[in-house]
């Protein structure tokens, strides 16, 4: 995940939610304006991309809804043919 938030915004929204994952943060928005998702008002649009192994970005999400995104999110790996971990 990468958020336009600072670090602090970030760690308190990880340790609240419980999240299990890295969170990139990107204050300035350079990260989120090379990938094309630095909305007019400085926040980071809700896109997934899926970027394989190599580096290729093999699908991108637009329609991200925060209340399915983790089962979205299965289902797009699923399509990929990405393996299950064990």
């Amino acid at each position: 995940m990468a958020s336009t938030d600072s670090e602090a915004d970030n760690r308190g929204f990880a340790e609240k939610n419980e999240a299990s994952f890295p969170i990139l943060s990107d204050p300035s928005g350079e990260m989120a304006g090379a990938y094309g998702v630095l909305s007019e008002r400085g926040f980071a649009r809700r896109w997934t991309f899926y970027i394989d192994a190599e580096g290729i970005v093999r699908k991108i999400d637009t329609e991200v809804d925060p209340r399915t995104a983790g089962v979205d999110l299965v289902e797009g790996l699923e399509a990929l043919g990405v393996p299950k971990a064990d």
